[in-house]
């Protein structure tokens, strides 16, 4: 039985949440799979940090996967973070007034995702698979879940780098489900959408 179904049998529509840190691969993934189940992407990709500084809904993404369907509202979360410094963005060539400006909307923006857990009834956590998966970010993002009885899926992304490290994920997150893929290059994302479907 895959998690939510399982979850929420004959609901219609399900509001599945992405979150994680910034540039983990949230909006690539959500651009996948808008891409792949209604032909349009969701939002801009940047390597610039806190470029999802607002919640992206993508209503009624319809899968058909093994015979079944279901019918998601899909919600790019901006990246949680535990501190935004406007000085990161000055790194990219954005010029003060601009980086503090970007700044204020990223820290807005994770208030924005953490309210929207009231709306969220499952989540896929984005990990990037190259990082330290311990961090403060990501284990702030799974209390918030598991308190809410939130079902989560982690996705371990970036598969395709060099120093990619699923298994590190597996042991400091054992009690979840856990898919790796590359968002970006479309590897096995297959097996999360038999698992989501």
């Amino acid at each position: 039985m895959n998690i939510i179904n399982g979850m929420f049998g004959k609901k219609k529509d399900v509001s599945l949440g992405l979150y994680g840190a910034p540039n983990a691969g949230k909006t690539t993934l959500a651009n996948k799979i808008c891409v792949d189940w209604l032909g349009e992407p969701l939002g801009a990709v940047s390597e610039v940090p806190h470029e999802t500084r607002v919640v992206q809904k993508k209503e009624k993404v319809n899968m058909h996967v093994n015979g079944r369907k279901l019918s998601m509202n899909l919600l790019d979360m901006p990246g949680i973070a535990t501190k935004v410094d406007y000085k990161e963005f000055l790194r990219y060539g954005i010029k003060k007034d601009e980086a503090r400006a970007r700044a204020k909307e990223a820290t807005k923006g994770i208030i924005e995702a953490i309210k929207w857990l009231e709306n969220v009834d499952a989540a896929l956590v984005v990990m990037d698979s190259t990082q330290d998966p311990y961090t403060q970010v990501n284990i702030t993002i799974l209390g918030n879940l598991e308190a809410r009885n939130i079902p989560v899926i982690l996705v371990a992304n970036k598969t395709d780098l060099p120093g990619a490290n699923v298994e590190k994920i597996k042991e400091a997150f054992p009690q979840y489900r856990l898919v790796a893929l590359s968002a970006k290059k479309g590897d096995n994302i297959e097996q999360l959408y038999r698992i989501i479907s």
